[in-house]
């Protein structure tokens, strides 16, 4: 078990799970604290600023960039990411793990500022089961999931630059791995590899 606060960066396609996987990986060990990231893109339904995002347009954005206010950014999708510096080190800091909800290019950004902390890619079952819940979330035009699922492809060719992979096939199963990472750094589910990499087989 981890003795010291950690960071911990979790990324995955869009439509893996990773939102709903980390909101109950929060409800259960209340050590860990989410990092609320600042972006440019409009809110979802049922979004609210300062909880899920600091909604700010891209001038502020670029502002604050040229600050240095970001551990990491990055633009997504058209939009643009970044993760705080000062809240980060402030909730270590208090004690916390924090996680923080973001792209591989982000992580990549992190591992360097952070050589310490802990990277975990959340992988789709397949590719077919990825489509079917972009679509049943109702947000996203035809084009818009087409284009996302192209972009996942690119996205999972980056997860083996991770320090660990789950798959998120049983909901519970996959929350079980996360917690177990975070807090022994091994998943609770052994001898994954060889489904990983037929997984990945599949999915590249």
């Amino acid at each position: 078990m981890a003795s010291e606060p950690n960071l911990y960066v979790i990324a995955a396609p869009s439509g893996g799970g990773k939102t709903s996987l980390v909101n109950a990986l929060l409800a259960r060990d209340r050590k860990i604290s989410l990092s609320i990231s600042h972006t440019t893109r409009p809110p979802r339904p049922g979004e609210i600023d300062g909880v899920h995002y600091y909604f700010v347009d891209e001038r502020a954005f670029l502002d604050l960039v040229a600050q240095g206010a970001f551990l990491e950014h990055a633009r997504v999708f058209g939009h643009f990411y970044g993760t705080g510096r000062d809240a980060v080190r402030q909730r270590l800091a208090e004690g916390y793990d924090v996680m923080l909800d973001i792209d591989w290019q982000g992580a990549q950004q992190i591992k360097r500022s952070f050589p310490s902390c802990c990277t975990l890619f959340i992988l789709p079952p397949s590719l077919a089961e990825l489509h079917t819940r972009l679509s049943q979330r109702g947000q996203d035009s035809a084009e818009i999931i087409a284009r996302r699922m192209q972009e996942a492809r690119s996205e999972i060719a980056h997860c083996r630059e991770f320090d660990f992979i789950v798959i998120n096939d049983v909901f519970e199963a996959a929350l079980d791995d996360l917690h177990s990472i975070v807090r022994h750094r091994k998943p609770s589910r052994a001898g994954q590899e060889e489904r990983i990499a037929a997984l990945l087989a599949e999915l590249l």
